[in-house]
């Protein structure tokens, strides 16, 4: 695998961007140039992010997300920062 993080990953296995061996190595998202920790999905070239909207869920379970448009800055987690 390489050093740069996917364009585009979701956290939900049931999406077709899921990919657990990129989640398995430690995925950090700043976005606008803050660390955020809640990310459910994001795009870098479409510059976005899906953050979950507190504790809400779905019907089914699932966190209700926000889309939120800036830039995104992916970057792999390192051992000291996990």
């Amino acid at each position: 695998m390489s050093d740069t993080p996917p364009d585009r990953l979701s956290n939900d296995p049931r999406s077709p961007f899921y990919d657990e061996a990129a989640l398995s190595r430690g995925i950090g998202i700043r976005f606008k140039g803050v660390e955020k920790t809640n990310v459910e999905e994001y795009c870098v070239s479409e510059g976005w992010i899906r953050v979950a909207v507190g504790k809400t869920v779905d019907r089914r379970g699932h966190p209700l997300t926000m889309k939120v448009n800036g830039p995104v800055e992916p970057y792999f987690r390192t051992d000291a920062e996990a």
